[in-house]
């Protein structure tokens, strides 16, 4: 979000803030002037509020867990942050991350997505962790099954399109127990997805998410794919997890399942607190995109989606 900016000062080349380069905002102050300046992260910030107010507005039944990932889902790099961090390579991607983030956020697209788009929201719970024979384990596997309008991406053959998922959860911290290299010491539970490749049969994608869940080390949860720009092992960062997916309409047609499964966390580890029995709520959202091409993704995914009816029972 915007911070202002800085300015050099030719006397003594340090950066210094000036007004004309400053954000307008009210005065705390009660009496005197009704205006003040702000800037750096106190006004990114204010506008990251600003911006999540907006979106809980329009969508009042989202969760805080769904506004955070709609948030980070619409941010893209701009040209100025490509340009200081050129290249696509992971390297390249990594430092990105690291300075700037998913990039810009923007309120439309958080709020509307265009004809040639599609974006489908979920909220759900999952638990984590499980108390059997005596120990710990890894607990359930949700399976979300996409509607996707399979005729038509079949339809546009090898054209090229994109997918982006966002996985958005909120962790128990341990502060006592930070650290880079084993980060589940620090996070009551982690969380990952995995998406069903083209060629993959749904009981192969089963057994593959099963492994990965069980993995004990999160370095070590499977191989990068290299159709996603970050690969798992980027992405994994934290606990909000986003990545874009590359390839053909055709192979994204095969793409019909998405996996949420827990990882290790200070929940599994230390028992004694009796914290492995707790659900925990997530917000998964996935997009695709076909840029430059007159299609309707729409329609078809709504025939697919049955409205319930209320019905009132006295």
């Amino acid at each position: 979000m915007e911070g202002g900016n800085s300015a050099i000062n030719p006397a003594n080349s340090q950066a210094e803030n000036i007004e004309d380069l400053s954000l307008l905002t009210t005065s705390r102050v009660e009496t005197g002037r009704l205006f003040d300046l702000t800037g750096d992260t106190s006004a990114a910030t204010a506008l990251a509020a600003r911006m999540a107010g907006m979106i809980q507005a329009k969508y009042p039944d989202y969760w805080p867990e769904t506004v955070r990932a709609l948030l980070i889902h619409s941010a893209e790099w701009t040209d100025a942050m490509r340009q200081q961090f050129p290249g696509n390579d992971r390297t390249a991607c990594d430092w990105r991350l690291r300075c700037v983030g998913f990039g810009v956020p923007s309120l439309e697209r958080a709020l509307w997505c265009a004809r040639n788009d599609l974006t489908l929201v979920a909220q759900s719970e999952i638990q984590p962790y499980d108390f059997v024979n005596n120990r710990v384990v890894f607990g359930h596997i949700n399976l979300h099954n996409l509607p996707w309008p399979t005729d038509v991406l079949r339809r546009l053959g090898a054209t090229q399109v994109s997918m982006r998922v966002t996985l958005s959860y909120f962790i128990e911290p341990s502060p006592g127990r930070r650290g880079w290299k084993y980060s589940h010491r620090y996070a009551s539970h982690g969380l990952r997805f995995d998406v069903k490749r083209p060629d993959e049969s749904n009981v192969g994608f089963q057994k593959r998410v099963n492994h990965l869940a069980r993995e004990e080390e999160e370095e070590l949860a499977g191989a990068d794919d290299v159709d996603w720009t970050l690969g798992i092992k980027l992405r994994s960062r934290g606990s909000v997890h986003s990545d874009w997916w590359h390839g053909t309409a055709s192979d994204l047609a095969g793409c019909s399942h998405i996996g949420v499964f827990p990882v290790i966390g200070w929940w599994r580890e230390r028992p004694k607190f009796q914290r492995w029995q707790q659900r925990v709520r997530y917000a998964l959202i996935v997009s695709i995109a076909a840029p430059g091409v007159n299609v309707d993704l729409y329609t078809p995914v709504m025939a697919q989606i049955v409205i319930p009816t209320s019905v009132e029972i006295s």
